[in-house]
């Protein structure tokens, strides 16, 4: 069983063509150990852990030219059905539903603006054990220049419910699960985005201190996207490591989320 409801985040995991310099940056970023999954068919997938207990992976480029990139994955119980769910509603089914040994089914998915995204049906895996703690994946968000369409999309495929509100002269739109707030979208800023990335998810991680983060990730070769700014959840940065891979960080402050 997972550790969160179906429709909620429930792991991530890092594509990149360097793993072995990933399992140098992010240990020494977050205090992550690295647990190499056993079978030579995984191609030295890494369990990143965090006091011993699951909190992310990396592994090597699905197809050779893949860019470097953290995936978000959405718990399901039934990863078939939420296929069928994509195509209805006008996504792609990147890659079709498959069994990841005996630990659960997987499959990749694009929504109509292009954003991927993974779905994780647990068997001998729950996905991520800890969330919310520094080191910890803490939030996922859609990052999307058609947020109307996104809305249709996600509640057809997940059930998800918009919750909009007012940030900053933009609108920020939690996506609301039953009475939680699971993710969240905004439409990307001009100013700190390059103008042709397309839509896509990004992965925050809790720190204890945002700016120390950015600071450490980039002395260790990573770049600071975006400096450490204020928003209403917490003071967060977005950061590339040394290979390019987007993902944030994340303080939530005293009373975390």
């Amino acid at each position: 069983m997972s550790t969160v409801p179906p429709g909620t985040p429930c792991w991530a995991d890092l594509a990149t063509p360097d793993l072995t310099d990933a399992r140098r940056f992010y240990p020494e970023l977050f205090g992550w150990t690295g647990q190499v999954t056993p079978e030579p068919e995984a191609g030295g997938y890494t369990i990143f852990q965090l006091d011993g207990r699951p909190v992310a992976g990396a592994g090597p480029p699905a197809i050779p030219d893949q860019v470097p990139i953290w995936s978000t994955y959405l718990a399901t119980d039934d990863a078939e059905l939420v296929a069928g769910r994509v195509e209805r509603a006008g996504g792609q089914v990147v890659v079709p539903p498959f069994e990841v040994f005996d630990r659960g089914r997987m499959a990749v998915f694009a929504d109509p603006a292009g954003a991927t995204f993974s779905v994780w049906q647990p068997l001998a895996m729950p996905g991520a054990e800890v969330f919310n703690v520094p080191g910890a994946m803490s939030w996922t968000e859609l990052v999307t220049p058609d947020p109307e369409g996104a809305k249709v999309f996600y509640e057809l495929v997940f059930g998800w419910q918009p919750d909009d509100q007012p940030v900053g002269g933009m609108t920020y739109t939690g996506w609301r699960l039953g009475t939680h707030i699971v993710a969240g979208m905004m439409p990307p800023f001009a100013d700190d985005f390059p103008a042709d990335l397309p839509a896509y998810w990004t992965v925050y991680f809790a720190v204890a201190d945002a700016d120390a983060a950015a600071a450490r990730a980039a002395e260790l070769g990573g770049t600071i996207l975006v400096p450490p700014r204020d928003n209403p959840a917490g003071r967060f940065a977005a950061l590339r490591d040394p290979q390019g891979a987007l993902f944030s960080v994340i303080d939530l402050g005293p009373d975390g989320d």
